[in-house]
């Protein structure tokens, strides 16, 4: 499928709104982007729609468990096998979703940050194929930004502990300058396209 069949199939649409096409022709092509757009203003298709096109998998850090419940929820309704990690899990749960990971049964999960550090997780992430890491509300990197989250600082050292790096995607709502060049700096976005709607 291309990504006018995916948008159809999965999502129900049938155009982009402003700025999600380019964003996400510059994924598929294999490119860091970096993608600036208000709250309701399709953030989520920007990755939603590449990780189904991509063979391996696609990993979402997002720092809030109900907003990695709700999205994880709709695609399931769409028929997008899904999965989050996050401390809401109890640890049977979790090791359900990592043999499941293990088993290629997920095209995107959503994790916390937090658990990126976790040796559990680190061991199963080491074996995966894993074609893209998307940062949500990517701001949290920036201690500039309205809610910084310390553990967005070790994103980058895991991308760079895995056997090969993936694309890398972040987006968030609002970013002043000096957040945008924490967010590319920090997180080591290589030569990102970067889109502000």
């Amino acid at each position: 499928m291309n990504k006018y069949d995916v948008l159809k199939h999965y999502f129900g649409y049938s155009e982009f709104r402003a700025g999600q096409e380019s964003l996400i022709d510059a994924i598929i092509c294999g490119r860091d982007v970096l993608g600036i757009m208000p709250t309701g203003g399709g953030k989520s298709l920007c990755y939603q729609i590449p990780a189904l096109m991509f063979r391996g998998i696609t990993f979402v850090v997002s720092p809030l468990i109900s907003l990695m419940k709700d999205q994880v929820m709709a695609l399931k309704s769409a028929n997008v096998p899904a999965a989050y990690i996050n401390s809401s899990l109890t640890y049977p749960q979790l090791l359900k979703v990592y043999d499941n990971l293990r088993a290629g049964m997920y095209k995107i999960v959503y994790i916390a940050p937090e658990r990126l550090e976790a040796d559990g997780f680190r061991e199963v992430a080491m074996g995966l194929d894993i074609a893209m890491i998307a940062v949500d509300e990517a701001h949290c990197v920036s201690q500039w930004g309205n809610d910084f989250r310390p553990s967005y600082l070790k994103i980058s050292r895991f991308i760079s502990s895995l056997p090969r790096r993936p694309v890398v995607a972040a987006f968030t709502a609002t970013a002043t300058q000096s957040v945008r060049q924490d967010i590319m700096r920090l997180l080591e976005l290589d030569n990102p396209y970067a889109v502000t709607t």
